[in-house]
């Protein structure tokens, strides 16, 4: 039946052990979600804001040394054909990168595009021409605007995959410089930015979380290691205690039959009763009618087995050793205990022993660490 208990415990407390690490492992997911998700849209908005930042820059500042660069060779002299030509040579095939330059005249014809296929074609109506000469196009705005061309494309099927950010105009010409956002370009790299960093945060929520569970792990088997000593011990000391109380029983039975025989062969100093005071009454005690002795405040109490008590003029050390010691147990300097009294022994503190007597004492009865020993052995164990 023992063994079934303690099976049944041990299996308890596995369940108790599964659910508290499955409980932890969800509250630690869940937090780390609710965290990542906040950590990827701030990183996202800042990553974003910064390589749309560079492209801005960067193409405005592509768009104003094309212009100035046309400006100086108008200025030397050079054929506009001849310098439309060497212009076209060197943006052609230029719109397959996130940015890219164009020229078209005021009346809106390309006279140089990186795809040649538009070179003498009207710019598209739906081209944004979003910035203008105030070259006031910010991040924020370059954003929503890459954000709104991706969902008119997805509805739309849109072929214009680039927006003008930008337009310088030549001097003593009628031709403008465009800076242009390739929006399909700059999209693909945001989806990729955004990918790249689910990865990192999932990598490191995985690596994070499985260090949390490992590490619950561990500080988890080192305590049940402890607890499964301290729960061990625990065992050993009730196992102990029992026999304890066994061994009471057994020696009241065994007193029981050799009291006669042991009143009749006791030792010449050991007495059959006690003189004790009522008030001024004298009152002897026979030792067998004694339960315990206890001294309080300098007074010695003789308290007997129907729970009244009374007084002696001598000490515990003189009754103690009046009183045959198979039957008495000197268990400090406050108590002596007759075995008949014993009800219960329990644990106490580190390795002490409580006594609970019949009739019960107002003041507890401790025998010490050291006295331990003694008491068992005074019970023949």
């Amino acid at each position: 039946m023992d063994q079934i208990l303690i099976l049944s415990r041990i299996i308890t407390v596995l369940m108790r052990k599964d659910k508290m690490y499955f409980l932890t492992f969800l509250s630690i997911t869940i937090i780390f979600l609710i965290m990542a998700s906040i950590a990827i849209h701030y990183l996202e908005k800042v990553s974003v804001s910064q390589m749309l930042d560079t492209q801005l820059e960067y193409g405005k500042r592509e768009a104003k040394e094309l212009g100035s660069l046309i400006n100086s060779q108008l200025a030397n002299g050079v054929e506009k054909e001849q310098l439309i030509s060497d212009i076209q040579k060197s943006i052609d095939n230029t719109n397959l990168e996130t940015g890219f330059v164009s020229m078209f005249d005021w009346s809106g014809t390309h006279l140089c595009h990186p795809d040649i296929k538009q070179v003498g074609q009207k710019i598209s109506q739906e081209t944004s021409f979003v910035s203008s000469v105030t070259d006031d196009l910010g991040t924020d705005e370059f954003y929503q605007l890459l954000m709104d061309r991706k969902l008119l494309s997805a509805i739309d099927s849109l072929e214009n995959t680039s927006e003008v950010i930008s337009l310088i105009p030549i001097e003593n010409s009628d031709w403008i410089v465009a800076a242009h956002a390739n929006t399909e370009k700059i999209s693909l790299k945001v989806q990729q930015l955004r990918s790249n960093l689910n990865t990192i945060l999932l990598v490191m929520g995985l690596v994070v979380i499985l260090s949390f569970i490992i590490v619950a792990r561990l500080i988890g088997s080192s305590y049940e290691k402890r607890l499964e000593l301290k729960n061990q011990k625990l065992e050993d000391e009730v196992i102990n205690l029992s026999k304890l109380n066994r061994a009471v029983g057994d020696y009241k039975q065994k007193v029981s039959l050799v009291q006669p025989k042991t009143v009749n062969e006791s030792d010449q100093r050991s007495k059959k009763r006690i003189l004790t005071y009522v008030r001024n009454e004298l009152l002897p005690v026979a030792t067998e009618e004694i339960a315990h002795i206890y001294t309080e405040n300098n007074i010695t109490y003789v308290v007997r087995v129907d729970g009244r008590r009374t007084t002696t003029n001598l000490s515990l050390d003189e009754l103690f050793s009046y009183l045959d010691s198979s039957f008495f147990f000197r268990a400090n300097r406050q108590f002596i205990i007759a075995i008949s009294a014993i009800n219960k022994i329990v644990k106490y503190g580190n390795n002490q022993l409580k006594i609970l007597v019949n009739p019960d004492s107002a003041v507890d009865i401790i025998i010490s660490k050291n006295r331990a020993a003694e008491f068992r052995q005074w019970l023949n164990l």
